[in-house]
């Protein structure tokens, strides 16, 4: 019983040891941490040895940027050198346990070294490697007065899942080049390996083609709106289309590039038959209703009537058209000779069949094709649409819509409406990427909607801590991963993409990196604040919600307001005022749900630690927790 203890003791010690560790806080939790005496000390010249290859000397270019920019010494690298400061070795015989991104990573007194099967393992052992020094690692400039040393540690670490994806929604607004290879930047600090790029939509077409040139001189252009999306008022003709963009086969090309010497594949996406407005307002005889209809790119006006799921606008490529599919085939051919990953992703999500209802065209496929339902029609289409993306030697992937009516024979499934698409198509044996709703939608309000810019629905990050890949019951080896989904229809710039990504990008990254018993939210907690730090010396904006307290109202049985405050962040405590002076840690604090004065109107609140503030100074007016408990007793 005895040696039973010591195992279980050695066995859990790795993932304990980190949150005790000022110094080593490591994101995405790696497998094995252990912590060792002593620190290692760069010299003011720096030798890196590493082996050659093309894909390694990304790694040692990327390190060597870094190091250089940051500590202002000398780099050089060399294809020998058993004295070097950092040596990157790839196992000769490989090592089961690391696959192809895994890694060791050792710092002693005397040297740092990484060791992995692939180039891939290496830079992500650089990765660790880089939260290891000094936050003043990630300035883009020269930092002096730094001691630049890295605690000595041993660490062993490798992938859960080869899919660790995040989505970029650059069609409702787009994005630049610039902007894209720093969204890439940013992902691949924490492990993340697939950028999904949503490159269509009723907004906008994003990618040339250029049998097709319409889809950007027309669908790339709409009027500029600011406010709330789909409430916009309908542009007039008079209005410049002039807000916009789109990215050339050659910045294509580039961006694949850069995403490879950061070890990302680019999946593209063409979403369709639905969210084709663009493509329709450049070619009207797509859709089923013709060009009698044609309203032009949305510029995010209200199209749809999504409380009936009615289409007030026909933004569906139309099934019973041929010319449709040859359309598709032009499309699909470009795509697939820029982007060298084995997968096309082709939407197929909320296709309201308001207009192909109406038509005698898809009537008339229905008969011939014993077609019984709408949901069968788009299968129909989604079929078709397989056959085209494998001709081209890729693998057709879409949303988990693409269930309904019957999934394509070899379809792979995003899983965005929850969790039970996921599991269903792997039930019938299909691969699946969870992306759900539930944990995975960046662009969800990160605290309470009083303080955070409006959106409909919330995603704390607790909650999206708590993102699980693998369902119970579901085979595994069908769950390729998971990714989280950052939609902008309410997003103008990369300032608010960051804010909206980071802390809970992060929580991303760690369920699909890190080993599922390694997680601990309190942990994973401190690890994200020693985040922030570095995130504020590389000049990345992200969200202090974790600081914020959440609001949660009821009434008592006499009828009075009660008022729960829950804070995310360890260790903090909430001072509050009802007087409409604003509360500091002088103020009364919270210790247990409130009662709201008779005649009070506002609750104001702020987070403290000690005597530092660290939350946003939140007034929330009773009257809006009166509703909301109206509306939870409804």
């Amino acid at each position: 019983m005895k040696k039973i203890c010591i195992s279980l003791f050695v066995f859990i010690i790795p993932f304990i040891l980190p949150a005790q560790q000022d110094n080593i806080a490591i994101m995405p939790q790696p497998v094995s941490v252990l912590p060792q005496a002593g620190k290692f000390t760069f010299a003011n010249n720096i030798l890196i040895s590493a082996p050659a290859g093309k894909e390694v000397q990304y790694v040692t270019d990327y390190l060597t940027n870094k190091l250089h920019t940051a500590i202002g010494y000398p780099v050089t690298v060399s294809s020998s050198g058993g004295n070097a400061a950092i040596q990157l070795l790839l196992n000769k015989n490989g090592d089961t346990a690391l696959g192809k991104e895994g890694y060791k990573l050792s710092v002693t007194p005397n040297n740092i070294v990484i060791r992995a099967n692939q180039p891939a393992g290496l830079f992500y052992g650089v990765q660790t490697l880089l939260q290891l020094l000094p936050k003043e690692i990630e300035s883009d400039t020269t930092v002096h007065n730094v001691s630049w040393t890295a605690p000595c540690v041993e660490i062993t670490d490798y992938p859960r899942f080869a899919w660790r994806g995040l989505m970029f929604d650059v069609a409702r607004h787009f994005f630049t080049k610039a902007d894209v290879k720093d969204f890439i930047n940013q992902m691949v600090k924490y492990k993340l390996n697939i950028l999904h790029m949503h490159l269509t939509d009723d907004e906008g077409w994003r990618i040339e083609i250029k049998s097709l040139p319409k889809l950007t001189e027309v669908g790339a252009w709409n009027v500029k709106k600011v406010g709330y999306f789909g409430t916009f008022s309908p542009p007039i003709p008079d209005e410049p289309r002039n807000y916009g963009g789109f990215y050339t086969q050659n910045d294509i090309k580039e961006l694949v590039q850069y995403a490879r010497e950061h070890f990302v594949d680019v999946l593209p996406e063409i979403d369709v038959p639905g969210h084709s407005l663009a493509a329709i307002a450049a070619y009207p005889e797509l859709s089923c209703s013709g060009g009698a209809v044609n309203h032009g790119v949305s510029s995010g006006e209200s199209i749809k009537d999504w409380s009936t799921h009615t289409a007030l606008v026909d933004d569906n490529l139309c099934p019973a058209n041929e010319n449709v599919y040859a359309f598709l085939d032009k499309v699909i051919t470009e795509v697939a000779q820029l982007f060298p990953f084995e997968y096309i992703h082709m939407g197929g999500d909320e296709t309201f069949k308001t207009f192909w209802e109406k038509s005698d065209a898809v009537k008339a496929l229905m008969k011939r094709e014993n077609l019984k339902t709408m949901e069968e029609v788009q299968a129909y289409f989604s079929k078709r649409v397989e056959k085209i993306v494998e001709s081209k030697g890729k693998k057709f992937m879409g949303w988990d819509e693409i269930l309904e009516g019957g999934l394509a024979p070899n379809a792979v499934v995003m899983s965005w409406r929850g969790i039970q698409g996921g599991i269903e198509a792997a039930k019938q044996k299909h691969e699946v990427v969870m992306s759900p709703t539930t944990f995975a939608y960046l662009d969800y309000m990160q605290g309470d909607p009083i303080i955070e810019p409006h959106i409909y629905a919330t995603l704390r990050l607790k909650k999206a801590y708590e993102f699980e890949p693998v369902p119970d019951g579901v085979d595994p080896k069908y769950i390729k991963g998971g990714q989280g989904n950052l939609w902008s229809e309410q997003l103008y710039n990369m300032r608010h993409v960051e804010y909206m990504l980071w802390p809970r990008a992060m929580a991303i990254a760690e369920s699909v990196w890190s080993p599922k018993k390694a997680k601990n939210w309190n942990d994973f907690v401190d690890r994200v604040e020693a985040q922030f730090p570095r995130l504020d010396e590389a000049n990345v904006k992200y969200a202090p919600s974790l600081y914020d307290p959440s609001f949660s109202a009821d009434t008592t049985a006499d009828g009075k307001l009660m008022i729960t405050l829950t804070p995310e962040a360890n260790n903090l405590d909430i001072y509050y005022s009802f007087d409409n002076s604003f509360p500091d840690r002088f103020y009364p604090k919270y210790t247990e749900p409130l009662i709201a004065p008779k005649d009070a109107v506002m609750l104001k609140v702020i987070t403290y630690r000690g005597t530092q503030p660290m939350g946003r100074m939140i007034a929330m007016p009773l009257d809006v927790l009166r509703k909301r408990v109206a509306k939870k007793e409804e």
